[in-house]
Order: structure tokens, then sequence, then C-alpha cells
């Protein structure tokens, strides 16, 4: 067995962190979480230190005091209000390159970001290396399956979630019966299957007669380490809410989070959860 890694997880909202948490834990690696306030609901992690996006300098410095050999950046963390911004005073010498990278857009922020952290002598390390038993695998995960009726939808949402990825825009597109309904961008899968809800019952699916497919992709050019698409109970609910008929991604390239729980409720709701493998 190699020697423990000490694992500083910078951990953001929603449940991926936990899980990350619990399987550094399980392996044997030291873990310091650091949570971001206010992304990062208070309170999930027993002995964590929370700090304010503004106090990245001392979250550096918390870090390297602890001994910190790997960072994890797992969770959705809000894009900071740069306006209204004040670094502390040794993050403010990353501040120029920060205000560059965030014009270019979320991804080449998180790049600059994990640079900076790379500098410093951390090595970055993946939620997926970490957890892998929670990567969507190929084919259904549940009892539903892609019908023939809905495979012209699924290719489309595809295809519109890779379009919008090049462009770093967002993961997740809507498509049904042909039509793009919605695409994901700042506000995030859940805020954009609210929208698709709130549409006509004309241009959408019901819990009678589901219709239209969630498609989630990785952004093309990305960089695989940080920000993986993620589904979870939330993301089927709002998602059976809206009418759909099912969710895809690609196999390997999003978290499943509470796999049990969200693969249940895809199958009350009739709902299909698909892994679509490389090429398909």
């Amino acid at each position: 067995m190699g020697i423990p890694r000490h694992i500083g997880l910078i951990a953001g909202g929603l449940d991926l962190p936990v899980n990350v948490a619990k399987s550094v834990i399980e392996s044997g690696d030291r873990l310091t979480v650091i949570e971001i306030d206010p992304d990062c609901p208070a309170g999930q992690f027993e002995g964590a230190m929370r700090f304010p996006l503004a106090k990245f300098g001392k979250v550096l410095k918390t870090m390297e005091k602890a001994g910190v050999t790997h960072v994890c950046l797992a969770g959705h963390v809000g894009r900071p209000d740069f306006s209204n911004f004040k670094p502390d005073l040794s993050a403010m010498r990353y501040l120029p390159g920060t205000l560059k990278a965030a014009k270019e857009g979320d991804d080449a922020l998180m790049r600059h970001v994990m640079g900076i952290f790379e500098t410093r002598g951390f090595e970055i390390v993946s939620a997926q290396t970490l957890c892998q038993s929670l990567l969507l695998a190929a084919g259904p995960a549940g009892l539903h399956s892609i019908s023939a009726d809905q495979r012209a939808d699924a290719q489309r949402a595809m295809e519109v979630a890779q379009l919008i990825g090049e462009k770093d825009i967002g993961q997740g597109a809507v498509v049904v019966n042909g039509v793009v309904l919605a695409v994901e961008a700042q506000e995030g899968t859940d805020a954009m299957l609210e929208r698709v809800a709130q549409l006509p019952s004309a241009l959408r699916g019901d819990a009678v007669s589901r219709a239209g497919v969630l498609a989630k992709r990785l952004k093309s050019g990305q960089d695989r380490r940080v920000d993986l698409p993620t589904i979870g109970p939330k993301t089927v609910e709002l998602a059976a809410a809206a009418g759909l008929a099912g969710i895809i991604a690609d196999a390997g390239e999003a978290f499943v989070i509470e796999r049990a729980e969200t693969v249940r409720l895809a199958d009350e709701h009739g709902l299909f959860l698909v892994g679509l493998p490389k090429g398909g």
C-alpha cells in the first residue's frame, strides 16, 4: 500500500463534496476540508474550515500549514461578483490573472484557479478519481431505456449540449419533439428545468404522456479534473415535473449522486436514466 495522501477538499454546494469526503476517509487518505462560503451549507463536514472565496490567500496558507499534498475541487461554487470582490492581501497578487480568466469563461477561470494551486506545489486530483463508483455507466441505470420515439430527441439534445459546451455556456439542454426548449447557462440545471416546467403544456410532456430529453454533457475542451455534470434526486424530480421522458449523459463523464434514490425516483416516475457509450 502506498503512502497515504493528504487531500485538501475545496467544498462547494450540492452533494458531491460529501461523497468525495466519504471516499477519501474510506481510502485511508488524510482529509482537510475547506468549505467555500456561502456555497457550501454550514456544518456539512466535521472539523471543516470555512472561508469566503475572497479569502483565497488564507485558503492556500491553511492547506500548506496542514500539510495538504493534493487538492480536489468539488461541488457548485457560484461565480463571484468581481465588481464587489475584496480579496485578502495574499490573494491580491492573483487578481489580475483571475479577472482576465473570468472574462474568457468558466472553464478558463477554473483552469486558472487550478494553476494557482499547482504553482504552490499542490497536485490536483479529480473527484472522479476519488469517487469512480459514482460515475454513470453505459446503458440504463434503472428499469427504463430510451424508447424509439425518444431517440431523435436524445440525439438532438446531446448535439445542442455539445454546441453550448464548445462556447463555454453550460452543460445541459432540453429537447422535446425536436424543439430545443432550454439550454443551461449560469443559472444551472435545476433552474433550467424549472423554466421548462413553466412552459405551456402543449410544448412539453406531462406525467401521463412524457416527452423529451434532458442531456447533460461535459463541455468540449473542459478540464476533466473539475466540474463533471452531476445528476441526483433533485434532477430527476425536476425533470419529472417538467414532463420529460428521461435523462442522458455520456457514460463515464457524469456523476450520479445518491444513486439508489436517484434511480428509484427515475423508475417511480417512469423516466429513463441512460449513460451513452462513446460514439453512441
